[in-house]
């Protein structure tokens, strides 16, 4: 009979960090569907639910509690997350404005992060003076990639090779000293981002903007693509920073 460990070491795999309940929306939801369509495993660690400094229109409402906030944002991700097809999504609720990790938090993540064993990782902009959460959380993934390549941490368990961090994109790029090198085509998937967004009620004065930045990376991956488009139209398109080196055989 043959070894179910062995199948399960052959699903492909990736994780996305997400500082906030729907910052995985917005900024990477055309590459987990994508992927996921591919056979990825995708799953979602959202550090927050954005309860206090992304929900203004959550607090609108009279008689608005902090516990319920977080409730609405949860269902929001959640059926966003199920719009996506992501295989897991987390919820660490450690709270925002300021989102902080302790050493407890991280060895958490850094469990996440081992169990995963992504082929690739995906967080926020190295830099983001208008959200302070966002960039902290980026340092903090760095620090907990290292840690769950490290022997002796936990040994015995399997520890993590060297996945590729891809830095998504920021709400405005120009600030942030994010340069994208990689574009993703995501029209196949569009309709499921699309429907993703919506799920977001909280912050619908979103919807649009996202979608125009899909649109722009859209052309720019058909004005950048070269030959390896193929003649493809790609519509809508996500930009992506890498940290690492990429190693290629041919250009």
């Amino acid at each position: 009979m043959p070894d179910p460990t062995e199948k399960k070491s052959k699903v492909k795999t990736a994780l996305v960090v997400s500082a906030h309940s729907a910052d995985f929306v917005w900024r990477a939801g055309g590459a987990i569907a994508l992927h996921a369509r591919r056979g990825y495993e995708v799953t979602v660690v959202c550090l927050s639910y954005g309860e206090r400094g992304e929900s203004a229109k959550l607090w609108k409402q009279k008689e608005m509690t902090l516990e319920r906030v977080k409730i609405e944002r949860r269902d929001e991700a959640e059926a966003a997350a199920q719009a996506l097809n992501v295989h897991d999504i987390q919820f660490f609720d450690l709270g925002d404005y300021p989102l902080e990790m302790d050493r407890q938090a991280k060895y958490r993540l850094v469990d996440v992060i081992r169990s995963v064993q992504p082929s690739f990782m995906l967080s926020h902009s190295h830099y983001d003076p208008y959200n302070t959460d966002h960039s902290y959380v980026t340092k903090i993934v760095l620090e907990c990639r290292m840690i769950a390549q490290a022997w002796g941490h936990n040994p015995g368990e399997k520890i993590l090779g060297a996945p590729q961090l891809y830095l998504f994109e920021p709400h405005q790029t120009e600030r942030m000293q994010w340069v994208p090198d990689t574009f993703l085509d995501i029209t196949a998937v569009w309709d499921q981002k699309r429907a993703a967004i919506e799920c977001m009620r909280g912050q619908e004065h979103l919807w649009n903007y996202y979608t125009n930045v899909a649109e722009n990376r859209g052309n720019h991956f058909r004005r950048n693509s070269g030959g390896q488009a193929g003649g493809r139209d790609a519509r809508y398109a996500e930009g992506f920073q890498s940290v690492f080196p990429r190693t290629v055989d041919e250009l």
